[in-house]
């Protein structure tokens, strides 16, 4: 099932993150976050963001979560989604099920642009970006250096909503009221399809 993140989740969560870490081009960090980084980080991205995760019999398979692509105002209603998934739970429609349960947060927050950043090794991340509806933005030819080898990145883009003339800012999730009966009918519907 789709639920919430907590603080208690962030040792269950690294724990997925640390191989994509060490092993994989799929992020740029060279070193796995302390956990008490990894808290921070966590606690600072879901003051602004929802932070998924996929349970089943108490054990996380997979979590997703959106922050700020860019700092500027300018870019407010922008967000960037990621998503980790453990092995076993690949190839199951998990991490179809987590994009859309956070695409639907997103929008009710108010974001209208979603920005994915994928390294262009990882063709299963784009293949599946684009099965949900991104599409090419761009690319940062040769940008990243990690296992001593230049890597391309590609930016894909996926319109949540238009929103003409915005009266606000996108609401932020540390106030949004997260026991919200519309908040667990998405998570509850997208665990389920």
């Amino acid at each position: 099932m789709i639920r919430l993140a907590r603080e208690a989740d962030v040792p269950a969560m690294l724990a997925i993150y640390a191989p994509y870490v060490t092993d994989t081009t799929i992020t740029f960090e060279y070193e796995v976050p302390a956990q008490q980084a990894f808290l921070e980080r966590f606690r600072k991205i879901t003051v602004e963001f929802p932070w998924l995760v996929w349970e089943e019999e108490g054990q996380i398979l997979g979590y997703a979560y959106a922050c700020h692509p860019f700092e500027r105002q300018a870019y407010a209603w922008c967000a960037e989604p990621s998503i980790y998934l453990s092995p076993q739970a690949q190839g199951r429609g998990i991490g179809r099920r987590l994009y859309l349960a956070l695409e639907e947060l997103l929008k009710l927050l108010g974001y209208r642009m979603l920005l994915a950043l994928i390294t262009g090794e990882n063709t299963r991340s784009l293949a599946f970006h684009q099965k949900l509806g991104y599409r090419f933005a761009g690319e940062l030819k040769t940008s990243g250096y990690k296992f001593g080898r230049w890597l391309s990145v590609f930016w894909l883009e996926k319109q949540l909503q238009i929103v003409e003339n915005p009266i606000d800012f996108p609401t932020k999730w540390g106030g949004f009221g997260q026991d919200n009966q519309k908040i667990c009918d998405i998570l509850y519907n997208l665990s389920l399809s």
